[in-house]
């Protein structure tokens, strides 16, 4: 029988990077529910991409440039962030840590950094809002069967403090964890989201026989543009696009009003084949435009991470995997720490690339198969 670890309360000093949590996590959770967590969908392509494409990517070193006066604060929103670090909406926190959302809460506002709580939240919005005090938050948004629930979320979201509203529209379906099925996965008691729990799943769709379980099942009730447009004509809110990687779609949904987008493959476990997020990022941008603001979501393990995918056009990176790692291992201490370190990595890769602010990060700090862009020649 495998015993499980409870939470560090004294984190060692042999935990250096986000890469040691890794290590150590699995000793804190059961074989299931480390499955569940490390798993992608389908054949987890995207999943090894989404890690992959940071290794084909080099940042050039700049010399006798005066970084004194640097820093890694970053506006979003109308609200400054000590780091570029988000947390990533992860479901089911509790199944991680007893402290679930509201440890991660305390961890990115103690760093002077900020989360994205999930819809499927083990914490109501309500309860991880008080664990955030004054930090910031935003809230990830599924859209409902109902609008009236749809909406009923946005209002809370609102009402609670959260200054920003992140859609999620790449998992209408979601493709099974194999990963996560072999080892028997199922969502326990303790781990089901509680921000929902006070609302009752609409009547099973009945489905002629020969009706598809996919386009007339699942996908009857999935998001349409329209839907789109209701939500942004009934929150004051911004609404950042999350999982949206095509141009074409970026450019409508910037027309509709969005305010910004996650370059995301849902953590490897929405469509398997897509490319990896970094891959995609610089196209997003361009569609996206200089004013809007895209944040990427996928692979970021490190501050070497983060730098390149600022220098691809991000404006900040979400941590999920990585996060989860340092919350299992150590509860809120553990999260904290982790988002110190990622910061430190972050800020020595600047200085070492003459980067004294975000800002400074550009594609003309990055090498790939040899090519230099033209203006560093």
């Amino acid at each position: 029988m495998t015993t499980i670890r409870l939470p560090l309360v004294t984190l060692p000093p042999t935990l250096r990077s986000a890469a040691d949590y890794e290590c150590l996590a699995p000793e804190f959770l059961s074989p299931p529910t480390w499955a569940w967590l490390s798993g992608g969908s389908g054949e987890e392509n995207c999943l090894r991409e989404s890690r992959s494409a940071f290794a084909r990517w080099r940042i050039i070193n700049r010399v006798l440039g005066d970084v004194s006066g640097g820093h890694t604060r970053q506006s979003l929103f109308g609200k400054v962030l000590a780091h570029p670090f988000l947390l990533a909406p992860v479901a089911a926190q509790r199944l991680l840590h007893p402290e679930g959302e509201g440890a991660c809460a305390r961890a990115a506002t103690a760093m002077g950094g900020g989360m994205v709580l999930s819809t499927l939240s083990s914490l109501s919005l309500e309860e991880v809002a008080l664990a955030a005090g004054e930090g910031v938050r935003w809230f990830q948004l599924y859209f409902q069967p109902q609008r009236e629930i749809t909406l009923d979320l946005v209002r809370r979201a609102e009402a609670a403090g959260f200054s920003a509203l992140v859609v999620t529209l790449d998992t209408p379906v979601q493709p099974m964890s194999r990963r996560a099925l072999d080892a028997g996965f199922v969502m326990p008691v303790e781990g089901r989201p509680g921000s929902l729990a006070r609302y009752t799943s609409p009547p099973r769709r009945e489905l002629a026989p020969s009706d598809s379980v996919v386009f007339q099942g699942l996908m009857a009730d999935a998001p349409t543009w329209a839907d789109m447009q209701w939500l942004l004509a009934n929150t004051r809110l911004p609404v950042l696009a999350k999982g949206v990687v095509h141009p074409a779609d970026v450019q409508r949904l910037r027309d509709l009003g969005v305010a910004g987008f996650v370059v995301s493959g849902h953590g490897g476990r929405a469509l398997d084949e897509l490319p990896a997020p970094l891959d995609l990022l610089p196209a997003v941008r361009a569609a996206a435009g200089e004013d809007a603001t895209v944040i990427l979501d996928g692979g970021v393990r490190s501050g070497v991470d983060a730098f390149k995918a600022l220098a691809l056009g991000a404006d900040a990176v979400l941590l999920g995997r990585p996060a989860m790692h340092a919350l299992a291992v150590g509860g809120a201490p553990g999260v904290a720490h982790l988002l110190r370190l990622l910061r430190e990595e972050l800020e020595v890769t600047m200085a070492l690339a003459g980067c004294a602010t975000l800002a400074d990060i550009t594609r003309n700090s990055l090498w790939r198969d040899g090519f230099l862009e033209p203006a560093l020649c």
